[in-house]
């Protein structure tokens, strides 16, 4: 049998990752690290071991611990994806292949103008995607461009990489060849 003080601090860890889902489930927005040390008093190494130790509890149900730019979020495991848009299709927002493609470009390319998106895509940007994309907060102006006009640098934020899973830029998937796909050599 384990001592005595072992099995407290076990027990104790134990509770801490019980505090970190129960504040997770509660919360709108993903928390960061430095937001549950704060709620919880906890020490980096006591949150550390509480996260690993939700992790594991997790891991036997379909709710998984996720990681994004802005901190951590609860969510349903990606195996039941398919069953949740069978049942809840509503759920399932469609987005234009033209707000797709402008997305794409700033993602990939930022930081970048208005006309730069347009060179790329080879039309005219509609200012309704632009403001589809600030209004769901996953682009944002910072900083000018110095050349004739000073036209408006675009970035993507915290949010977009929230809404599509991610911590950070560099885990975009490759950016396909596109001459390759036009059949170019």
């Amino acid at each position: 049998m384990l001592p005595s003080s072992v099995e407290e601090h076990h027990h104790y860890l134990e509770d801490l990752s019980k505090h970190i889902e129960v504040l997770l489930h509660a919360s709108e927005a993903p928390l960061t690290t430095n937001a549950i040390k704060k709620h919880l008093s906890l020490s980096n190494k006591e949150l550390k071991q509480a996260l690993e130790l939700l992790q594991l509890r997790l891991d036997a149900g379909v709710m998984r611990l996720h990681e994004t730019a802005s901190g951590y979020r609860l969510q349903i495991a990606d195996s039941y994806s398919a069953l949740i848009q069978r049942v809840f299709p509503q759920r399932q927002e469609r987005l234009s292949q033209a707000l797709l493609e402008t997305l794409s470009v700033i993602a990939y390319k930022q930081p970048v103008t208005r006309s730069d998106i347009e060179y790329v895509r080879g039309v005219t940007l509609s200012s309704n995607i632009l403001r589809q994309l600030f209004d769901k907060g996953w682009i944002k102006e910072d900083g000018y461009k110095e050349t004739l006009g000073r036209p408006a640098l675009l970035h993507t934020t915290a949010q977009f990489l929230d809404a599509f899973g991610l911590t950070n830029l560099d885990e975009l998937p490759p950016m396909p060849d596109i001459s390759a796909i036009g059949g170019e050599s």
